[in-house]
């Protein structure tokens, strides 16, 4: 048949046929074929044997159209395909990869499923196209920047509340630290940032964006930009009592290693909680705790010099009077304070005006005066208002009432040398 006759050749092949053609024709001689195609005398003689023997097909290769040695089993490649389309349909090669080995045992590379699935015409999940941006170098030293942000997304896919993932990681060395809080705020902040210090130790400067809860609204009066004050949201005050240097960003690029690292969470760790069966918060948290330091050890880098920037925590530090919301409330004359629309009963008799209120991030309400802790007590029966009611008041005319007959008003009226009152017509509200 002409299939059968039909020789399919690579260009580097049609070039070699084309040396053993004039070397067999004594053009040129085998040391110059040999020095042409840049392989030895030795297999120049070799092939041009065989091109001899058996034509141009001589020149192919005889593994050729053969199944590699190595190749894969058709078996696996069905249970494989089958396996992805069941369980991982929404995974990446990368990762389906990686759960194929540790749940279900079978090693495969991602770029060989990857072509399995192009062969297959399954659809798989693709990175998106990124813009181009300026590199910025890294920090140097582990704990000289850490940037953090919160991540609002359905972390538990509907089995769960959901929740915001207060993220944190090295600039330097790329390890991450997270806790999954109910909503982002200046306590869930406050808790995660202690946790983080707990766990590391206290950074030398943070990077953030702009929210509210990292960065008043608040805007500066006359007396402030005279005296160089600039108003302070609590997680910066506390920030700064604690020796941290707040980095405002400007951009959410501007601080891309979190932002990336969420990006990944919501693909990877959702994953994992989904095998796992993580369904609440706590669950979650606990979680994190083994998740995390695998996740460095498979993604982390070295920092370029050695060395921790992480301060220990400092003998004598009270966490809770600097993780907390402070504000100062009035002292009524009946040593009550209203704050958060609730009313403490200060049980101290103290001589003074004001008293700071600390709301700490484990729930409870401390009182201070100056540096004098005061006992307080909740009021838990609230005097009640009565509020005046507001009637519509009508200006209404009566009729004047006609006096009977024999009314005294009458007799009067008619007695000889008495003076006639004529009586004005009444008005009621």
């Amino acid at each position: 048949m002409a299939g059968k006759d039909r020789v399919t050749m690579s260009q580097k092949e049609l070039r070699r046929l084309h040396f053993v053609r004039n070397a067999l024709g004594k053009v040129i001689t085998q040391a110059e074929a040999a020095e042409g195609m840049g392989i030895s005398e030795r297999q120049v003689r070799r092939i041009a044997k065989r091109v001899r023997e058996e034509g141009d097909r001589g020149l192919i290769h005889r593994s050729r159209g053969r199944a590699s040695n190595r190749a894969i089993p058709v078996q696996v490649k069905t249970r494989v395909l089958d396996l992805y389309q069941r369980k991982y349909p929404d995974f990446g090669p990368t990762l389906a990869s990686e759960k194929l080995f540790e749940i279900d045992k079978i090693k495969l590379s991602d770029e060989t499923l990857r072509l399995w699935l192009i062969e297959s015409k399954i659809a798989y999940r693709r990175r998106k196209r990124r813009p181009h941006r300026e590199r910025r170098e890294r920090r140097a030293r582990l704990g000289e920047l850490v940037q953090t942000d919160g991540s609002h997304h359905d972390w538990f896919e509907g089995r769960g509340p959901k929740c915001v993932l207060m993220g944190y990681i090295d600039d330097a060395t790329g390890r991450p630290w997270g806790r999954f809080e109910p909503y982002e705020g200046t306590l869930p902040a406050m808790r995660s940032l202690r946790g983080y210090i707990e766990r590391y130790g206290i950074p030398a400067s943070l990077y953030l964006d702009k929210h509210m809860t990292y960065r008043s609204p608040k805007q500066q009066t006359i007396e402030d930009e005279l005296a160089g004050r600039r108003a302070k949201s609590q997680f910066q005050r506390a920030a700064e009592e604690l020796g941290i240097h707040v980095i405002h960003a400007g951009s959410p690029q501007a601080k891309g290693r979190i932002e990336r690292l969420f990006r990944t969470f919501q693909d990877r760790l959702i994953k994992e909680m989904r095998l796992a069966n993580v369904c609440t918060i706590g669950e979650g948290n606990r979680f994190l705790r083994h998740y995390l330091p695998h996740y460095y050890r498979r993604f982390g880098v070295i920092a370029a010099e050695s060395g921790d920037l992480h301060r220990p925590k400092p003998e004598g530090l009270d966490f809770d009077r600097i993780l907390c919301v402070r504000s100062e409330r009035v002292l009524r004359n009946d040593f009550t304070v209203m704050h958060g629309g609730k009313i403490y009963q200060v049980l101290d008799n103290i001589r003074a005006r004001k008293v700071t209120v600390e709301e700490r991030i484990d729930g409870t309400v401390v009182l201070r005066h100056g540096e004098l802790k005061v006992r307080w007590k909740p009021v838990l029966i609230r005097p009640r208002q009565t509020k005046p009611k507001l009637w519509n008041r009508v200006l209404s005319v009566r009729r004047a009432r006609v006096p009977a007959r024999n009314h005294p008003w009458r007799r009067l009226a008619f007695t000889p040398g008495a003076v006639k009152v004529k009586r004005p017509l009444t008005t009621t509200t």
